[in-house]
């Protein structure tokens, strides 16, 4: 997932136009895009689209937005996306593994009601110095979270931290990638907010992908093309990749634990950093 671009869900003339575009994956959004007193109009269009032939077959990763789980329309949006073909989704302002799991459980009482066997994924915004303290608890809570992802606008701008000094964007890049790793799920990196400046995102881009991040949140389509070339192997980080993986099945085959490709040791660490480049490689091709 290099690149995740947000739909406000109140835009339904939108969406067909996000899902023709290049983003690796869409995410409806039914939070803070969405006024109160637009929230049970967009939870009905968004959950209509997911239904649709062309969602379905799309072959994008559909990520609903809900909104956070302290929120008078937490229980709403549950009904409504419970049973609506989201592949993800996504819960705003996680704080401690408890909560993650209080909705998980609301999510699979809402799936039941419906008779829902496919259950979507969760991927949990660490945007609170509380949820960031507790991000590892939070990702290892329940086995449907798939992923974290960073929120700076809510995690610096309460609390009046630079968003601009890279100092505190690594800091809290490199906390939430640690978390991430711990718990053995994937790290989104946060949403930019000036369109303006695409020399300023694919900045932060990179220094997500320094840090192993899978790809980062759109705001708009213009940011997409950044996204995906940032976070896209290069063809000689792909070609070494490649080597490893041979030379694993080969090794494998010799009863060998380690094995040296281009002059250095390989281990089981390195050798699923290059399962996870030649398998991402794989689902641009399949979907290109």
């Amino acid at each position: 997932m290099r690149s995740k671009l947000f739909v406000p869900g109140s835009r339904p003339e939108l969406f067909a136009k996000a899902l023709a575009g290049e983003a690796d994956a869409i995410s409806f959004d039914l939070e803070d895009a969405v006024p109160a007193d637009g929230k049970a109009a967009a939870r009905e269009a968004v959950a209509a689209f997911l239904r649709s032939a062309a969602a379905r077959d799309s072959g994008k990763l559909l990520i609903v937005r809900i909104n956070a789980a302290d929120s008078v329309h937490f229980a709403d949006d549950l009904a409504a996306i419970a049973n609506a073909g989201a592949d993800m989704i996504n819960l705003p302002k996680a704080e401690s593994a408890q909560a993650v799991r209080d909705a998980v459980a609301a999510l699979e009482a809402a799936e039941a009601r419906h008779g829902v066997t496919a259950t979507a994924a969760l991927l949990l915004n660490i945007e609170t110095p509380r949820g960031l303290r507790e991000a590892a608890a939070i990702a290892a809570a329940h086995h449907r979270v798939a992923g974290l992802q960073l929120g700076l606008g809510d995690l610096f701008e309460p609390p009046g931290i630079a968003r601009r000094d890279n100092a505190n964007v690594h800091a809290a890049m490199f906390g939430m990638r640690m978390a991430a790793a711990e718990a053995g799920v994937f790290a989104c990196d946060a949403a930019f907010a000036d369109l303006r400046d695409s020399d300023g995102y694919r900045a932060e881009a990179e220094m997500a992908r320094r840090l192993g991040y899978c790809g980062k949140t759109c705001i708009h389509p213009s940011q997409v093309a950044l996204a995906n070339d940032v976070f896209r192997a290069s063809p000689a980080e792909l070609a070494a990749a490649q080597r490893i993986v041979a030379a694993a099945d080969d090794a494998a085959r010799r009863g060998a634990g380690a094995f040296v490709v281009d002059g250095r040791m390989v281990d089981a660490p390195f050798l699923r950093r290059a399962q996870g480049i030649v398998a991402a490689a794989q689902r641009e091709r399949s979907t290109a």
